[in-house]
Formats: C-alpha cells, structure tokens, sequence
C-alpha cells in the first residue's frame, strides 16, 4: 500500500513539473511541401494557416471537356466530347454508353488503343457528330481495336462506329440517322469527319428492334476531305459498313462473318471504295433473312424513286467469298435507282455446299437498278460451285462475267489484324 501512494505522488508531480509557466508547449509548423497532413493543414501540403486551399475534386457531369476531365475516365468511358482529348494506349478503356463526340472537338486515339465496350446494351457506341472529328490513326503494327467486354463475346454484343457528316444526301436535304436521332447530310461535298486508319470494330450491331439496328461502321452524309483506309469489321449482327449518302473515299476495307450485307449503300452515296474483301468462313451460321456481299440502294428504302442525286458509287478491287453452308440472298445487289461502276471484281463459294439465290441481280419490287449507270465488271469463280449465269439484269445495264480463279485483292493487304485465312 505505501508503495502505490508513493508512485501516485511521483506521477502528480512530475504532471505539475511539465505544465509550469516556464516551459512553451511543442509547435508543429505546416511546411506545405513535404508531403505529409501536418500542423492545422486540412489535408496534404494544403489547407490551413500557411498554406494553399485544397484544391475540390471535380465531380462528373457527363461532359469531357479537357483532358484532364474526371469523365475522361478509362473505367467508365461515355458522355459528350466538347473540346480535344486522345485515348492513350497505356491502358484499356472501357466504353460504358454513348460517347458523342460534339461539334468543333477532335477525339484522338493513340495507335495500339483498345477500347472495350460493355456488352448487353443498344446505349453503347460511338458517334462523330457533324462538325467534329475523329482522329483514330492506328499502324499496321499497332491497330485500333474496338471489342466486347464480354468473357465470351458474340455479335451485336454493342452498337458500333457513327461517323456523322454534311455532305450530299439524295432528294437534298438532311437526315435523322436511323439508330440516335442524329442530323446529317447538306451541302458540303468536301466536308472532313476526320481520320480511321487501321482501325478493327468487332462484336457490332446491337439491334433496337426489328427495323432500327447498328452497323460495324457507319457512314451517314460523310464527306470526301474524310480519310478512311484500312478497317475491318468482325462479327457484326447487321452490316459491317453501311453508306448513307455522302462523298466519303474509302480504301482497304475487310467484313468477316457479318449477319446481313458485308457492304451496304444508300441514299445518294457516290464515293470510291478499293480493294473491298468480305467473306463468311464454313463454319459461320448467323443469317438475316436476306444477308448480301453487296447491297446497293439509290434512294432509302426505294420510297424515293424521284430524288435527284441517288447513289452511284465506283468500287475498284473487290472480293466476296461465301464458305457458309446458309444460303446468301445474293452475292452483288443493286437496285432502287443505283448505279454501280465495278472493276476488278471476284466472287466465289469456299465450300462445296455454299450456296447464294443469286450471283448477280439488278432488280427489285421496288425498283430495279438505273441500268445505265451500271457497269460490271466481275470475275466468277465457277470452278467453286458459283452459277456465274445467274444473272438477274435490265436491258441497259452493263455486265461482263468471266470464269477465274485468282482473287483480284490480296489478302496480304490486311495482314495487320493477325486474321488467318482459311
């Protein structure tokens, strides 16, 4: 017991020793560049008497407008681009909804960016409105790689690519895009969406109903000044491009296993493609009720037969192999009030059960194609099981068939996306 009360003595007085008047209590001065929360700092190196505010942490509000904005997120990639910001390759960006990049803003994506978009949904694409830009210019040796999130993806997994431009569309005018409500189409020939190069879209084609769907990559009212060389499309639920009007050139395009048309036109489109190269590998089962190597249309739909400025398009280079046991509609449909100049052309089967209704046709219910502005030039592999006979034509149109066997497009032009031929 004396022991305790004697402790509890000691301690009282060393407690009375360490407040006395003459001692100045410790002070911990804020440095404001050390790197710690210290002194009455409101947080690191800012805050307090001696420093700084702390700077607020912006919060997302849907809009990416620098680069350095919180919705330029690589985890949740959506909103509306309203001035200048790139995708960077050192990560992978997860595209979770619409990304509309808006008029006057230029999105950049560095070569070898891959953008995954979340599968499940008709909300997830991108699309260039008119007045902006893309500028997606991948290498062959770092493409641009548009994919599923999906563990195993599978076609219309998500929506696609909407370039959006100014130029002519047939009957004069604008446009509602088909898909978001968009304006497109004017006056502007040489109108400038930007740039795609070396750029692959995979798993497209999310449809919103029966009559409304997403393409690989779009192309509505485009303009020449545009810059499109070098994509590919794989596995899209509904074509792998699609023209709506427009001026646009393009150049190096490949569609493998696509649902519907490997290449579709309408509305007054009246560009240039080269070297176009569809095909559908043996084992590939997924059809619409009318799926197409080529399918062009003058005016939308054929309910416009008396607008002026209908499509008429020049291909130079073009391969459309069928190795699926589904029928095709047909391998080359024009129609509607179409023209079509087409040199350098193969088509063949790569199977000896696939089949198509028909090698060529020209005509339709609603309208056949303007025969005079039609003049085919095409090598049919008959040596594959193609009818190169079948024929379906109007009285002015030209057509030359010859029986070959060598593809008129090499495939050595898309050895950049590792695909391996069959």
């Amino acid at each position: 017991m004396k022991k305790f009360l004697l402790s509890s003595f000691v301690i009282a007085t060393l407690a009375l020793t360490g407040c006395s008047k003459d001692d100045s209590p410790t002070q911990v001065e804020a440095t404001c560049n050390d790197g710690v929360q210290n002194g009455d700092e409101t947080g690191i190196d800012c805050g307090g008497s001696a420093c700084e505010p702390c700077a607020v942490q912006a919060e997302k509000d849907g809009i990416i407008a620098s680069q350095d904005d919180p919705d330029l997120d690589p985890t949740d990639l959506k909103g509306d681009v309203t001035a200048d910001v790139c995708l960077t390759a050192d990560t992978v960006w997860i595209l979770n909804g619409p990304l509309h990049v808006k008029n006057g803003a230029t999105l950049c994506i560095e070569p070898g960016t891959t953008i995954k978009a979340t599968a499940g949904g008709t909300n997830v694409y991108v699309a260039i409105e008119q007045g902006a830009k893309i500028n997606a210019s991948g290498t062959s040796a770092a493409p641009i790689k548009f994919t599923s999130s999906a563990a195993n993806p599978r076609s219309g997994d998500w929506g696609g690519i909407l370039l959006i431009g100014k130029a002519p569309i047939s009957g004069g005018g604008t446009a509602t895009t088909e898909v978001v409500d968009l304006t497109y189409g004017g006056t502007t020939s040489n109108d400038n969406s930007g740039v795609m190069k070396y750029v692959e879209a995979s798993y497209t084609g999310a449809r919103i109903n029966g009559d409304k769907e997403f393409n690989g990559i779009t192309f509505y009212g485009v303009g020449n000044e545009t810059v499109i060389e070098n994509l590919a499309v794989f596995y899209g639920d509904d074509d792998a491009y699609e023209f709506f009007g427009g001026t646009v050139n393009v150049k190096n395009l490949m569609s493998v296993n696509i649902k519907d048309d490997m290449f579709d036109w309408t509305q007054g489109w009246t560009g240039t493609a080269t070297n176009l190269y569809g095909l559908r590998e043996a084992n590939y089962t997924s059809i619409t009720e009318d799926p197409r190597g080529l399918e062009g249309d003058g005016n939308l739909d054929g309910n416009s037969p008396g607008d002026s400025g209908q499509s008429n398009p020049t291909i130079n280079g073009l391969v459309l192999i069928n190795g699926a046991v589904i029928e095709m509609a047909d391998m080359i449909k024009v129609r509607r009030g179409s023209g079509l100049t087409l040199t350098n052309a193969y088509v063949a089967f790569a199977n000896p059960n696939a089949k198509a209704a028909d090698f060529i046709d020209l005509t339709d219910s609603k309208g056949d194609a303007k025969g005079s502005l039609v003049n085919l030039s095409v090598v049919g592999d008959s040596s594959t099981g193609l009818d190169i006979a079948d024929i379906k034509t109007t009285l002015d149109a030209t057509i030359n068939v010859t029986d070959g066997t060598v593809p008129t497009v090499s495939r050595d032009l898309f050895n950049w996306t590792g695909y391996v031929f069959e």
